[in-house]
């Protein structure tokens, strides 16, 4: 018959899982002391991205809130060994630029930036060239900045069924009335806002050939290419399109330094 085993022989079993779960529960933490530095890390490189971002703002004589930087990809670690950023994005609001002394007003303007490419020298020392591949910029222009710029007393534009409308007080043959009507934007060669209003009326006009010629006259007045402000990151505005809360700009670059030190 054979004999019972001691107790006492099964107690390193249970001093081997004790050193197997002590081991996991110190890799867990290790595991989140890495996460806790990663973000501290990306953390300080967003704050001097924002930094550098406000820097060059103030170059182009514009003005914005502090603006809001997301280093996306992780490890974050792993992209700075490697000098090589996946994407990082920016947020700008309140953005004041000025068109020929006249202040141009962006609510906001979100920018994009894929491939940034910045050496372990550049982020530690704050010293060298961080480069985007690729930069995509979508903003807004306030109507109230984009009407100034076209310098035509009481002049309001807004957005109806997707395009540009606009409402204006117009004297045609000593009469005062209030001239309606949409326009057709595009974006020019010279990456300026094209303006053609082709679709005007006013209720009341009288009729005769004359006052047709004169409203017709304003509306060729007011079709101008409209220059925007400098955008910062060298975008240049590929599209426009009329939005209840202002004119929607499409912009991109390529190939763009997004820092503002040498």
């Amino acid at each position: 018959m054979a004999e019972a085993q001691p107790a006492y022989e099964k107690r390193p079993r249970r001093r081997g899982r004790k050193v197997l779960v002590s081991l996991f529960v110190l890799l867990l933490v290790l595991a989140g002391l890495l996460v806790i530095a990663d973000r501290v890390a990306a953390g300080v490189a967003e704050r001097a991205i924002a930094k550098q971002v406000g820097d060059e703002l103030a170059k182009q004589n514009a003005r914005a809130s502090t603006p809001k930087v997301d280093v996306a990809g992780f490890p974050f670690l792993t992209q700075v060994a490697e000098g090589k950023y996946e994407h990082i994005s920016i947020a700008l609001r309140d953005v004041q630029g000025s068109v020929q002394g006249d202040a141009v007003s962006l609510p906001k303007l979100d920018v994009d930036a894929r491939d940034v490419r910045a050496s372990l020298d550049t982020i530690r020392s704050g010293q060298g060239d961080v480069v985007a591949d690729r930069v995509h910029g979508t903003g807004t222009i306030s109507y109230d900045s984009l009407a100034k710029l076209l310098d035509r007393p009481g002049l309001k534009l807004g957005e109806q069924n997707g395009r540009l409308a606009v409402t204006a007080p117009v004297d045609i043959l000593g009469v005062q009335l209030t001239v309606n009507g949409t326009a057709d934007v595009t974006v020019s060669e010279q990456g300026k806002v094209a303006l053609k209003f082709n679709d005007l009326d006013a209720e009341g006009l009288p009729a005769l050939p004359l006052a047709r010629t004169l409203l017709s006259n304003y509306a060729k007045g007011i079709s101008v290419d409209v220059p925007l402000p400098e955008l910062p990151f060298q975008l240049a505005v590929r599209n426009v399109e009329p939005q209840p809360d202002g004119l929607a700009v499409t912009a991109d670059a390529t190939n763009v330094p997004i820092n503002s030190v040498s």
